[in-house]
């Protein structure tokens, strides 16, 4: 008697395993997003190989007991729960003007602009107030792009040793891997759109997996409710820039 299945049944059990894979992969990649980590901080964390990891989120590759308790205690989730779908993500993000609560942090204000934590949507938007006499010259420095618009006020931007100073209209395009800070240039402060991605797309190679050190937590970007990792915010600064210029009035 042959224990063999039909040839229907077969294919609908490796369907069934292949989706499983998918959502495996999928929920990793949305737990390692969420804490702001990067496939080699991930690797780093757990002891698996960045390939692996690669090939685990993208549904190549199955993960043996062992990775999944050392991924479920990684992200302190269950192991059932790295093998539940996710719902499904709205096709459009929509945040109305009362629901963008202004937070503060590292002497900045700010207010997200998007809920989207998946989906693969990777902007992160942002209004940021920079207060006038905003305390201390610590940059910061993390992974991506930032792309900055000034709304009103006047805004310095000290980048990599160099300061540009932004007037209403004026916009900022950088890689957020060289420490940054903004800072005001009139006593009425000023008050930003900042649109960051989350990964760059090109750039000098020693400039990369760079350590993280981040003015606003990457947790802003997600709903309170579903974010449970906190960004490292002790991590030193790079060497800084040199002292900026006398500030305007």
């Amino acid at each position: 008697m042959s224990n063999k299945l039909p040839a229907g049944q077969n294919a609908g059990l490796e369907e069934q395993i292949q989706a499983q894979l998918n959502s495996f992969g999928a929920r990793l990649r949305e737990l390692r997003r969420r804490h702001g980590w990067t496939l080699e901080e991930l690797a780093c964390r757990s002891g698996l190989s960045k390939p692996f990891l690669s090939r685990l989120e993208s549904g190549g590759r199955q993960a043996s007991i062992a990775a999944a308790l050392t991924l479920a205690r990684i992200f302190n989730v269950s192991v059932a729960s790295l093998f539940e779908a996710g719902p499904t993500p709205e096709p459009c993000v929509i945040v109305r003007g009362t629901e963008a609560v202004m937070k503060s942090l590292n002497g900045l204000q700010y207010a997200p602009l998007s809920q989207a934590g998946g989906g693969g949507l990777l902007l992160q938007p942002i209004k940021v107030i920079v207060p006038w006499g905003r305390r201390g010259q610590e940059h910061y420095h993390h992974e991506g792009e930032e792309w900055i618009y000034v709304l009103r006020g006047s805004l310095g931007l000290s980048l990599a040793g160099k300061t540009y100073d932004l007037e209403p209209g004026d916009a900022a395009h950088f890689d957020s891997r060289l420490p940054h800070r903004l800072m005001a240039r009139s006593q009425r402060g000023a008050e930003v759109l900042v649109v960051a991605a989350a990964v760059a797309a090109s750039g000098p190679a020693a400039l990369r997996s760079v350590a993280e050190h981040r003015a606003i937590p990457v947790g802003t970007f997600l709903p309170a409710k579903t974010f449970s990792g906190k960004r490292d915010l002790t991590t030193p600064a790079f060497q800084r820039p040199k002292p900026n210029a006398p500030t305007k009035s």
